[in-house]
Parts: C-alpha cells; structure tokens; sequence
C-alpha cells in the first residue's frame, strides 16, 4: 500500500477514487507512568514512555486505515493525515484518514 501525504504520488496516475478511509485507536494512559511522567515534568526532558505510546497508536491506526482501503480495492492513500483529539481526561483518539486510491 502506498501512502502519501500530498494528493498525488509521483511517477503514478490516479485512475481511481474510492473514498474517505480512516482507522482509529484511543488509548489510555497508565497510572504508574503518569507518577514518572509528573516526576519527569518537575526536571524536564522527554517522556519516552508516553512518546512510545503514541508511535504505537498511530502505527495502530494506519494499519486499521489501511485495512479499510484494501478492503475497497486501493493500491494506494493519498491525502493522508493524522488527527487526535482527548476523549476523557486520561484517554486520547488518534484519528488517520486519507482518501484511498487505484494508481497505476
């Protein structure tokens, strides 16, 4: 599967459009990790914890965004983004979305 952030890719032509994808996860965050996470905070630097959680969850949601594609007959995403957004105080949603493409 192809990804792109920009509406075309290079080097191929858009034969066909087939759609808004999107694939999510909303993850909560662990109590133990918020007490590092707030002693980290009193001295600084990253929170290795919370950015690993993060890589994970968007990689989640590209794999749910590029199941639905392929389940619509795509070769390809253009358009991609991501979104997040809090759902509760301890739990966010990480959106990807694009629109799913035939190139050849």
């Amino acid at each position: 599967m192809l990804l792109s952030t920009t509406h075309c890719i290079e080097g191929k032509t858009i034969v066909k459009q087939l759609g808004l994808v999107r694939g999510n996860t909303i993850r909560a965050r662990h109590v133990g990790k918020d007490i590092m996470a707030g002693l980290k905070n009193i001295v600084g630097g990253e929170i290795s914890d919370y950015t690993k959680m993060m890589a994970e969850s968007r990689e989640q949601a590209i794999d749910r965004m590029i199941a639905e594609a392929q389940s619509k007959g795509a070769n390809a995403i253009v358009g991609m983004k991501f979104a997040t957004s809090m759902i509760m105080q301890s739990a966010s949603e990480i959106l990807a979305y694009g629109t799913a493409v035939i190139v050849e």
